[in-house]
C-alpha cells in the first residue's frame, strides 16, 4: 500500500483535528472552550446532548453555521452519536469546505461523552451518569 502521507505526518494531524471528551472538557472548564455543534437528527438531540451545544444536523449545517459562527476562525468541535456514526466526519468535512479553519471532531461522540459521566441535558433535564468504567477508568493512585 502506498500512501502520499506518512504515519506520523497522519498521526499528528489526527490530534490536530480531534479532541476526546476529558480535553473537551477541560476546555469548556477553563473558558476556552470552542463552539460545540451537535449534527444529529431532532430526535437524538431531543433524547440527550452535551449542554450548551448548537444543533445544527449535516443538512441545516452549511445554511446556519453563519449565524453562530461568522468567524472562519472559530473554533469549533463537532460531534454524532458515537464510534460508530460518521455524523461529525460529515459535519467537519462541510464546515472546512465552507472556509472553517479550526474545526474538530469529538471522539466517540455523545456515546463517549455520556460514558465517561459528563453531563448530559435532554428535553426532560440535566443528568449525569456514573463513569463507565472501561471508558473512563479511575486515576491510578500512588502509593508509598
Amino acid at each position: 500500500m502506498t500512501t502520499s502521507l506518512s504515519a506520523t505526518d497522519f498521526f499528528a494531524a489526527k490530534l490536530a483535528y480531534e479532541t476526546d471528551p476529558a480535553d473537551l472538557a477541560a476546555e469548556r472548564a477553563s473558558g476556552s472552550g470552542p463552539l460545540v455543534i451537535d449534527t444529529r437528527s431532532a430526535g437524538s438531540w431531543r433524547q440527550g446532548r452535551i449542554p450548551g451545544a448548537v444543533h445544527l444536523p449535516n443538512a441545516d449545517l452549511a445554511a446556519g453555521i453563519a449565524e453562530v459562527a461568522p468567524d472562519l476562525d472559530t473554533a469549533i468541535v463537532v460531534y454524532c452519536w458515537g464510534p460508530g456514526c460518521n455524523g461529525s466526519t460529515r459535519g467537519a468535512l462541510i464546515l472546512t469546505s465552507s472556509g472553517y479553519t479550526n474545526v474538530r471532531e469529538l471522539i466517540g461522540g455523545f456515546e463517549y461523552w455520556a460514558r465517561e459521566g459528563y453531563a448530559t441535558v435532554s428535553d426532560s433535564g440535566r443528568t449525569r451518569r456514573s463513569p463507565d468504567p472501561l471508558a473512563a477508568p479511575a486515576p491510578v493512585r500512588a502509593t508509598a
